[in-house]
């Protein structure tokens, strides 16, 4: 387990230094081929990580205070976004779904444990019945929902950490803002061709690239497992 170890006194270490931000602390994590793939096409499931690496998801979940997928996530896979493969805490799950397309049959409406929050820029005046919290907020330039005054209201709703496991659209936008603060990747030993994790982020140069650093590695059973912490040389024009 020292690779578990390893990260874990990491990722514990950043969330202490970063205490000050008044915003939660972002850790993005997930799954990809060597070529950079999450899953063949958008809108299929594709399972890349191995079984230790499955077990480091969940123990990551442990040490976080929420986790976060977007709309089409549920959609595809129908997470629980629990710890079942470790010990520990549920984290808080949270939904991006800007246009209020969660089903209320999806099984992070049918948690005993905790209410899903859902944060939408609609009002719930859909007749959505299902046991989550219906949270509304502003939206950005592109419709969706204010990455900012989301997190501003996860901190203000005790939020200190947040784990984003994606897909490609949440990732892909909290790069873009500048809002993901770690990265723990996982890299499977296969080519699939298919989806990429990262989208565009519509960056001119090079100097405004996210840079990882310092950058770890190491083996977890068949997979590559890749962490650090993300820095932006150019901060994004608000």
């Amino acid at each position: 387990m020292i690779v578990n170890q390893q990260i874990e006194h990491w990722l514990t270490a950043q969330k202490n230094a970063a205490e000050s931000a008044k915003r939660p602390f972002v850790t993005l994590s997930y799954a990809q081929s060597w070529d950079g793939s999450i899953t063949t096409r958008a809108g299929e499931t594709l399972g890349l990580s191995g079984t230790e690496s499955m077990k480091l998801t969940h123990q990551l979940r442990s040490l976080h205070d929420g986790i976060l997928v977007g709309i089409g996530t549920v959609l595809t896979d129908d997470p629980q976004l629990t710890v079942r493969e470790w010990s520990g805490a549920n984290p808080q799950p949270i939904v991006l779904d800007s246009h209020l397309r969660m089903p209320p049959t999806a099984r992070l409406c049918q948690r005993l444990d905790k209410n899903c929050w859902v944060l939408t820029r609609l009002k719930n005046d859909s007749g959505f019945d299902g046991k989550a919290d219906i949270i509304t907020l502003e939206g950005d330039a592109e419709g969706r929902v204010n990455l900012r005054e989301a997190l501003n209201l996860l901190w203000e709703k005790g939020i200190r950490t947040l784990m984003v496991e994606g897909g490609s659209q949440v990732i892909t936008a909290f790069l873009k803002a500048q809002l993901a603060d770690a990265l723990v990747l996982t890299v499977a030993p296969t080519l699939v061709g298919g989806y990429k994790g990262v989208g565009n982020l519509e960056l001119g140069c090079k100097s405004q690239l996210p840079q990882i650093r310092p950058l770890y590695s190491q083996m977890l059973g068949d997979d590559l497992i890749m962490w650090g912490n993300l820095h932006y040389r150019e901060p994004v024009l608000s």
